[in-house]
């Protein structure tokens, strides 16, 4: 029996072929491990009012809108993700956050996330309000209704429109939505004027001061038009509302829902602070070995050709030894 097992391991031919077949056959009985995987799941919710349009933001030394900012932080996001993120783009105006889909997996579906990235667009809205405090509520309402849990990464530039008062803040301390939100501070503290466009995207003007003046009385309780822009033009540039980047009111309504603040001045800066929330959920999940075992069988298998292997000579000096 020893001289036939030192024959075996002695010439390599039958060393690589008997190897080839005992990972066949492994690979036939196909064992799995069983591993645990996070699963990120993210909606990235962009706030598209028309606060956004405002051009404090700079893209390679160029202007621009805080969503197209957004837009350009956004696709450098998706690009530093890993395969198994699953990803949904939504939108934010008024009270509301529409989602152009579940999340989906980033790698399958890279086109199709960039392209809806790309043809976000403050024509979009379906409301000239801007309430920030009362669409958390309802995007945590929104989520629910997905298949699965999701985290959210929120960019906005915190303008709430209108102003707010007794009557339209809402209060977050019984907010019913998961902890580890991140909202994202798009703009510059040193602000600019907010212009106005056309259906067409052509610039007709700048919103005035008046434009963001709290109607008084009953006005603000209607649920029907609190907090909608009147439609009046500055003039001057002494009528023009300035629209700054809220860094303060965000960070104070982050921690109400317990989630985390950062600015959005670079596309690390935000990774690196989404790497810090935990994952949607652990799911545990059983590993095949099946492709393991055959490539392996085949690596032995292809090794009995290659004339250039040395013969196990050690082997065959201690079968000569043993003798």
């Amino acid at each position: 029996m020893k001289q036939l097992l030192y024959k075996i391991i002695g010439d390599k031919n039958i060393s690589f072929l008997c190897l080839s077949i005992v990972f066949l056959i492994l690979g036939l009985i196909n064992p799995k491990v069983s591993i645990e995987r996070d699963i990120h799941n993210y909606i990235f919710v962009v706030d598209i009012s028309q606060s956004m349009l405002t051009k404090d933001m700079s893209i390679e030394g160029q202007k621009v809108s805080r969503l197209d900012y957004s837009k350009k932080l956004l696709q450098g996001i998706m690009d530093q993700l890993p395969c198994k993120t699953n990803v949904s783009i939504g939108m934010f105006a008024g009270v509301s956050v529409a989602a152009t889909y579940t999340p989906i997996n980033i790698c399958d579906n890279y086109s199709a996330i960039n392209s809806t990235i790309q043809h976000l667009d403050w024509r979009s809205v379906w409301s000239g309000n801007s309430r920030i405090r009362e669409g958390l509520s309802n995007l945590a309402r929104l989520i629910r209704s997905f298949p699965q849990s999701a985290r959210v990464v929120f960019l906005t530039d915190g303008e709430e429109a209108p102003r707010l008062h007794t009557f339209n803040t809402r209060d977050l301390s019984q907010f019913q939505g998961e902890t580890d939100w991140l909202m994202v501070g798009i703009g510059s503290e040193e602000g600019s004027a907010i212009p106005k466009y056309d259906s067409e995207n052509q610039l007709i003007g700048f919103w005035s001061i008046d434009s963001f003046a709290l109607q008084p009385g009953i006005a603000q309780i209607s649920e029907s038009n609190i907090g909608a822009r009147n439609d009046s033009i500055a003039f001057s540039e002494s009528d023009r509302y300035i629209s700054k980047l809220n860094e303060k009111y965000l960070i104070e309504i982050t921690s109400m829902i317990k989630g985390q603040y950062i600015k959005g001045d670079s596309v690390n800066s935000v990774v690196s602070k989404m790497n810090t929330i935990p994952p949607s959920w652990r799911d545990n999940s059983e590993l095949p070995l099946r492709n393991l075992f055959v490539t392996l069988s085949l690596v032995f298998f292809l090794l009995r050709f290659n004339k250039l292997l040395p013969t196990i000579s050690f082997l065959k000096k201690k079968k000569k030894t043993i003798a």
